[in-house]
């Protein structure tokens, strides 16, 4: 298994040698550490999972400084760092007074933010590594991706229900235990569970909240643990009014669609069905966002949806792009009510439905149909959004 684990080849590239500090954020279990195995061979590693060298430097911080002014001109690499914050002030130290150069590795950016008042005042680049995109896959796969889902290990998996019955477990033990998050755990599991269902879907904390026994604003604390602890991120409505009133209310989208499937209590999804067409548009927008990311491009996203019903999923940057995801194989003229209105409203450079059919081409109106696949090769290949 850790053969095959370390045969993707990832498309993240570290560049920090100006800063000479680096912030690799990621969910757990993406492969954050066996890609920086991969990149740097010869740095100095430093687990904080392992719990006598995490006791040593919670008690003694300054051991680090001590061991980079012995060794001043090597790369470390700290693993786990959001166990131990107060490290973030030695590495300061040590970044303003050597040429060490460091990359620190975390699941939780809220562990960090609560735990210590020294981010490296901007010093060091931020970066977040994502579960498997379909460029990293030989082979990929959609029906694989949407029903065991994208970290590393879960894709490969025979029996995919145990892993990720074992990674709710350790989320909730290692994220939300351990870190005295919540007092209600029993509350905060059902939150889970209805944040599966309520996957893509506009966001009201108040029902969530009816749902799981909290109140509107205990739910709205709930999503902020998500997504700083990277298990899912908001998507902001589209709010440059022209001509029709818009929807202002936002949506959340988890980070893998096996853990959704999982919390959604589903043995598998099918080709042609409703759970299918939500994990499609759940993947695509998660490729885009990984794209970007990898990119290291500053475009927003935003997808954009009138009071009346029209509504496009994915609005890249300002108007760059706005592309539609139908799980359909057979497109019809309804599927482009959206994107025609935007068009007509806010004229984005491109506008794309994104589909099961496999005849891509292209309408009168400018509108392209792509097939998924075509999608994925445009995008990875740097052909659906531009700088500029």
């Amino acid at each position: 298994m850790t053969s095959r684990l370390s045969s993707y080849k990832r498309i993240l590239t570290l560049d920090f040698e100006e800063a000479r500090a680096a912030l690799l954020l990621g969910p757990r279990k993406v492969g954050k550490t066996t890609f920086l195995h991969q990149k740097f061979p010869r740095a100095t590693y430093i687990d904080l999972l392992q719990t006598d060298i995490r006791a040593e430097f919670q008690i003694h911080p300054s051991k680090l400084r001590e061991i980079v002014l012995e060794f001043p001109k090597k790369l470390y690499v700290i693993d786990e760092i959001q166990k131990v914050p107060a490290l973030l002030d030695e590495i300061h130290w040590c970044l303003e007074n050597t040429t060490a150069q460091f990359i620190l590795c975390g699941s939780s950016a809220r562990k960090l933010k609560r735990g210590a008042s020294n981010l490296l005042g901007g010093r060091a680049f931020k970066y977040e590594l994502y579960p498997l995109t379909s460029r990293e896959i030989p082979n990929f796969n959609i029906m694989t991706a949407i029903n065991k889902g994208l970290i590393p290990q879960h894709y490969q998996a025979k029996n995919v229900q145990k892993f990720l019955k074992a990674y709710i477990e350790q989320y909730l033990q290692e994220e939300i235990v351990e870190e005295s998050q919540i007092r209600k755990l029993a509350s905060f599991h059902r939150f889970l569970e209805v944040s599966a269902l309520m996957n893509g879907e506009l966001l009201n904390y108040a029902n969530v909240g009816a749902d799981c026994g909290v109140s509107g604003k205990t739910v709205r604390e709930y999503y902020q643990i998500l997504e700083d602890t990277l298990l899912g991120f908001t998507l902001w409505p589209w709010r440059k009014v022209k001509t029709r009133k818009l929807i202002e209310t936002a949506k959340f989208y988890l980070f893998d669609l096996g853990v959704i499937r999982y919390l959604k209590g589903l043995d598998s999804i099918s080709l042609r069905t409703q759970e299918f067409g939500n994990s499609f548009e759940t993947f695509l927008i998660n490729e885009v966002r990984a794209y970007l990311s990898y990119q290291h491009s500053s475009k927003k996203l935003s997808y954009w949806k009138t009071t009346s019903g029209l509504e496009v999923d994915l609005v890249v940057g300002q108007m760059n792009v706005a592309l539609e995801f139908k799980s359909t194989d057979k497109v019809r003229n309804e599927h482009f009510s959206g994107l025609k209105a935007i068009m007509q409203e806010h004229h984005p450079k491109q506008a794309i439905l994104v589909c099961m059919d496999q005849n891509s081409r292209k309408l009168e109106n400018g509108i392209r149909i792509l097939y998924f696949k075509q999608f994925l090769s445009e995008l990875w290949a740097g052909e659906i959004i531009h700088e500029g």
